[in-house]
């Protein structure tokens, strides 16, 4: 009996910006949870990664995003990866973006 393979959106290029991967930009948590996780759940994050369900436009790239927080949930994705420097926007930057920041 074969085993389905599981939908990823990893690019084979990892590498851990402190808590986030700069290949595919899911963080540490989503990567090692990945199989855990249901289907849905899976499609539901490639779906936020590739900019499909957002919830505002990043301020410093403009591309399609995703905040938990301003999507009114109780938790964000930014919650579990480190702390970095603040741009003084109003919403939240994209992944991508947010990789880019020093650290505070």
């Amino acid at each position: 009996m074969s085993e389905k393979a599981i939908k990823s959106p990893c690019v084979a290029n990892c590498k851990n910006e402190d808590g986030l991967c700069s290949g595919c930009y899911r963080t540490m948590e989503e990567i090692r949870q990945w199989r855990h996780y249901t289907d849905q759940q899976r499609e539901q994050i490639m779906q936020r990664l590739s900019g499909t369900e957002t919830s505002h436009a990043c301020p410093q790239c403009g591309e399609p995003t995703y905040c938990g927080i301003s999507a009114g949930q109780s938790d964000c994705w930014c919650f579990h990866v480190s702390t970095r420097e603040k741009t003084g926007a109003t919403h939240c930057l994209c992944r991508r973006c947010l990789c880019q920041q020093p650290l505070r």
